[in-house]
């Protein structure tokens, strides 16, 4: 086969054709597999990359719809709290307008019979006015019906 001999201080490595060629096919099949192992290392990168994109996309997406979905749940609180608001200033708006419809009746009946009023009702035709009045002073009542003509410019 081939022979390997050392001479001085410089090395020198002698070899057979043989030997070379075996030399030569181990360093072309080193660098194929080496070539292909950093192929396959840039694939699996180019993957890992992609994968990485992908779950931070699905990530973003579900962050997104937590969000949303908080915010429903908010905006929907917020609606119910301001209906019960509402329904609440309601009941107490109308307390008050039944007490106040209560204090003036009393007061209507209080001035009535203290001081008395005139109700009527009146309606325009063409060229008179009908009136209908009722005028209650305490316990005395008085109604009058009368019928005005009016005059007509030309």
């Amino acid at each position: 086969m081939g022979t390997l001999r050392l001479r001085g201080p410089e090395e020198k490595i002698i070899m057979t054709e043989r030997s070379a060629a075996v030399f030569i096919q181990a360093w072309w099949r080193g660098t194929l597999v080496r070539r292909t192992l950093l192929h396959a290392a840039l694939r699996a990168w180019i993957i890992q990359c992609w994968w990485r994109q992908v779950l931070e996309k699905l990530l973003a997406k579900r962050r997104r719809m937590v969000l949303e979905f908080y915010v429903q749940q908010e905006w929907a609180a917020v609606r119910l709290q301001s209906w019960v608001r509402m329904w609440c200033v309601r009941q107490r708006y109308c307390r008050l307008l039944n007490a106040v419809r209560i204090i003036q009746v009393y007061w209507r009946w209080h001035t009535c019979h203290s001081r008395g009023f005139i109700e009527g009702h009146y309606e325009l035709k063409e060229n008179q006015l009908d009136i209908q009045l009722e005028i209650s002073l305490g316990s005395q009542a008085c109604k009058v019906q009368q019928c005005i003509p009016l005059p007509l410019k030309e």
